[in-house]
């Protein structure tokens, strides 16, 4: 089979994958789109929660949840529901309400968890107990 034939049936992202793998053996980068900012980590996102969640018994129980429910990652997705984040919204596009980088920005996260916790349960603290009693929250 050819070159131009392979070219006409494979896909668009399945070529790009090619020619990053090629790219890769040979030791070159491909560099396609603007580079996008690291993920950030688990200790950078906790650490961002201590700082807007003052209160330890508070900042405990949230953490709790979060450890529990994505590991701290804030690219954490359910693969069974699509839950996303550090908080597991379902949708994860209902972060959106608390800023347009939901999808990459821990503290718009944590932010939009913190109110739901609040609004739903009245508190991390709250959240947590119900956590513990059903599993979810």
């Amino acid at each position: 089979m050819s070159v131009s034939v392979i070219r006409r049936i494979a896909s668009p992202k399945k070529a790009l994958t090619v020619a990053a793998v090629a790219a890769a053996t040979a030791g070159m980068a491909l560099s396609a789109a603007p580079a996008q900012a690291a993920p950030a980590s688990a200790s950078s996102a906790q650490a961002i929660a201590k700082k807007m969640i003052p209160d330890a018994s508070q900042f405990n129980a949230f953490s709790k949840i979060v450890s529990h429910e994505s590991g701290w990652n804030p690219s954490a997705t359910n693969s069974s529901s699509g839950a996303y984040g550090l908080v597991q919204a379902l949708p994860g596009s209902k972060m959106a309400s608390a800023g347009g980088d939901w999808k990459t920005n821990p503290a718009t996260q944590i932010k939009w968890g913190l109110d739901y916790m609040n609004s739903r349960y009245g508190s991390p603290v709250k959240a947590w107990s119900f956590w513990q009693a059903n599993g979810w929250y």
